[in-house]
């Protein structure tokens, strides 16, 4: 199986330090500014971005393609709807 982090990606976005909401109001921003298709990767240290991105995308109707965990960080790639 393929690693997330082997997937070519558009765009990353550093929210490391970041408390909630910040991390997902600049996803919200960095989003708006990718083509259709595009994958970002998300890295955040704030836990509740495990509940708060896979949210995002179910309710924007982006794909969360990967999530990991690891050595205090979050790490997500999402790719955006198309049109």
């Amino acid at each position: 199986m393929t690693s997330p982090n082997d997937l070519p990606v558009d765009a990353t976005l550093d929210a490391t330090g970041l408390n909630c909401p910040e991390p997902v109001m600049m996803l919200h921003n960095k989003v708006r500014d990718l083509g259709p298709g595009d994958m970002l990767k998300v890295i955040a240290t704030d836990p509740s971005t495990q509940r708060d991105i896979p949210k995002f995308c179910l309710f924007l109707g982006h794909e969360l393609v990967g999530q990991e965990e690891g050595e205090g960080s979050y790490l997500y790639w999402i790719r955006k709807k198309q049109g």
